[in-house]
């Protein structure tokens, strides 16, 4: 498996706004944005995309994976301050 494999798999299964994979053999980091977050507490995000992925996270494909979920007013914001 690698990072293209889960991008598609989240892209098709959730449609994300913007979506950012990176990662190699069973570890990935994840960062989406999607106005579908707004009012979901973190674990609730995290929760939406784990759901797509738990098949390869069962068959240990997916062994470690990092998940940071935005709104787009959090994602404008979060990168304002990574650039600072």
């Amino acid at each position: 498996m690698d990072s293209a494999k889960v991008q598609q798999i989240l892209n098709e299964a959730l449609n994300l706004e913007e979506l950012h994979v990176k990662g190699e053999g069973s570890h990935y980091e994840v960062i989406a944005v999607d106005a579908c977050f707004d009012g979901m507490n973190r674990v609730k995000k995290q929760q939406t995309i784990y759901a797509p992925l738990m098949e390869y996270i069962q068959r240990n494909d997916i062994h470690a994976l990092s998940i940071k979920a935005y709104t787009p007013e959090e994602w404008a914001r979060d990168k304002k301050l990574m650039s600072l």
